[in-house]
């Protein structure tokens, strides 16, 4: 198998001219782009990283990021990318965490940056002429760019991604080349791509749905289609320039889009293939998806940053709620939820915990520096999520939810997803999320955090529930008027800060 580097010499090779990258005005060819790319190896190279040493990028989408990510994968470093919008204290963390040799920022993570004491010892490349780096970025691109060969091999890591760090410090997740290229093929072909496919590289490069983008595209001669972060208006402005023809974004960008004012004008006939990830997508959103864009692929991908593909569903308004049957690189099943192993799958329609193959080839192999965790999620060769779900008699599986959210009411499991999407489908419902409370008598009541769209009340909700095919026991016995949902840079819905209060009521 060909590792990353000489993957994207593939594409310099077969189409040298063709556009490779579009960053706002600037557009670059895979043979410019691999020049600039071989001045930064080069850079790195005199700064003394070699192969598997930590490269910590703190940066936006652009094509600096990018340039980055793909010189790693040249030299055989490991790339390791950061949020932005990451605190000084976090980013101490991981640069520390990492062993980290170097670190790149811009003026979005400067400050952070300044504040970060494991940094200060270390060399800092400073992109934009952000303050406070010891080399400039620029500096890399102007130095002699001699073609550089692929001196990184398929079983050297790739990078490694940080998860959130929900409930604890965040876990690095390392990857090997090898399960980043398979994971990279699996996304190209189970999205369909075709020579030359235009992606929206709007998901962050810290995020797995954003290197997915980033590495699949070049495997067809494609082009990554820059944004640094989302703006709706901008968006849709992007992919009418740009003639995007594949999105792979969380529901929450795809909600935004719609709800923007310059959707209903905009030219979005470039787009054929739609995907999501990251959370589940409610019905009502599917809907107005399918009728808005009307593509010839809507797939819904269930995975993570440990295992990339767990489970496809490539017609997702088919069934709206199912993620589908293992991907082409993946064992999928679900146990119990207390099981210690995965060697036995709870029968048809029974809920239960997610597990996954560490076998299949876009698996990673257990978490840095952290047998703590590697002791809670793998056992037995499997992959244990954390994620709960069934699967129904057609073998589809539906992903409802975590078992930290697992509400848990007088006795009786109830998943938040399942409430979620009978709410979701009101017209007045903006957006919802369902979480558990503490209560005296039950345990934990259910109660539904709701942003309107129009005007409604707790009773016509409810009356609403009465009347769909949900049972008596999972009905919200509370709702709550919200301006605004929670979520995670990535989109991800934080039911802890619903819980703990942190919302503003309206």
């Amino acid at each position: 198998m060909l590792d990353l580097g000489s993957t994207f010499l593939q594409s310099v090779e077969r189409s040298p001219r063709a556009i490779a990258i579009i960053d706002g005005t600037l557009r670059l060819g895979y043979a410019e782009w691999y020049e600039r790319i071989s001045g930064v190896v080069a850079g790195l190279g005199a700064l003394g990283i070699g192969r598997n040493d930590h490269v910590v990028a703190v940066l936006p989408n652009g094509w600096e990021a990018a340039t980055v990510h793909w010189a790693c994968q040249f030299l055989g470093a490991i790339v390791t990318p950061i949020n932005w919008r990451a605190k000084a204290d976090e980013l101490e963390y991981c640069v520390n965490d990492a062993e980290a040799k170097v670190v790149f920022f811009d003026a979005t993570s400067a400050e952070a940056v300044a504040g970060c004491r494991a940094a200060g010892s270390l060399p800092r490349v400073s992109v934009g002429g952000a303050p406070g780096g010891t080399l400039a970025f620029d500096s890399l691109l102007g130095a002699a760019r001699p073609a550089v060969p692929a001196e990184g091999a398929i079983d050297d890591f790739s990078l490694m991604l940080y998860t959130s760090g929900t409930t604890g410090k965040p876990k690095g997740v390392p990857r090997r080349q090898r399960a980043e290229r398979l994971s990279a093929l699996a996304h190209a072909a189970q999205n369909l791509f075709r020579q030359g496919e235009r992606s929206l590289g709007v998901m962050p490069l810290y995020h797995t749905m954003g290197v997915r983008t980033l590495l699949s595209s070049a495997l067809v001669d494609g082009v990554f289609v820059c944004m640094s972060r989302f703006d709706a208006g901008l968006a849709l402005r992007i992919i009418a320039e740009a003639r995007v023809s594949s999105m792979f974004l969380v529901p929450t960008l795809f909600h935004d889009l719609l709800a923007h004012p310059d959707f209903a004008h905009a030219d979005l006939s470039s787009v054929t293939k739609l995907g999501f990830a990251g959370a589940p997508m409610h019905d009502a959103l599917v809907r107005r998806l399918v009728a808005a864009f009307k593509p010839q692929l809507f797939l819904n991908h269930y995975g993570s940053s440990e295992v990339y593909t767990l489970t496809i569903d490539q017609d997702a308004a088919r069934k709206p709620g199912s993620a589908g049957r293992a991907g082409m690189n993946s064992r999928a099943r679900v146990v119990a939820l207390d099981a210690r192993d995965a060697h036995q799958s709870l029968p048809t329609g029974s809920e239960g915990q997610i597990a996954v193959d560490l076998a299949a080839g876009e698996a990673f192999e257990g978490y840095w520096k952290r047998p703590d965790a590697d002791a809670k999620a793998l056992r037995g060769g499997w992959y244990f999520t954390g994620d709960t779900g069934y699967i129904d008699a057609d073998g589809d599986l539906f992903v409802t939810g975590r078992v930290d959210d697992m509400i848990i009411s007088g006795g009786e499991n109830i998943s938040p997803v399942d409430i979620e999407s009978v709410l979701s489908l009101h017209p007045a419902v903006d957006e919802v999320s369902v979480a558990g409370l503490k209560d005296e008598r039950w345990g934990q009541r259910v109660v539904a955090f709701v942003k309107r769209k129009g005007e409604v009340n707790a009773a016509v909700l409810d009356a609403h529930c009465q009347a769909s095919d949900l049972v008596n026991f999972k009905r919200p016995r509370q709702y709550v008027f919200v301006r605004e949902i929670p979520r995670s840079p990535v989109g991800k819905i934080l039911r802890r800060k619903l819980v703990a209060g942190e919302y503003e009521a309206e």
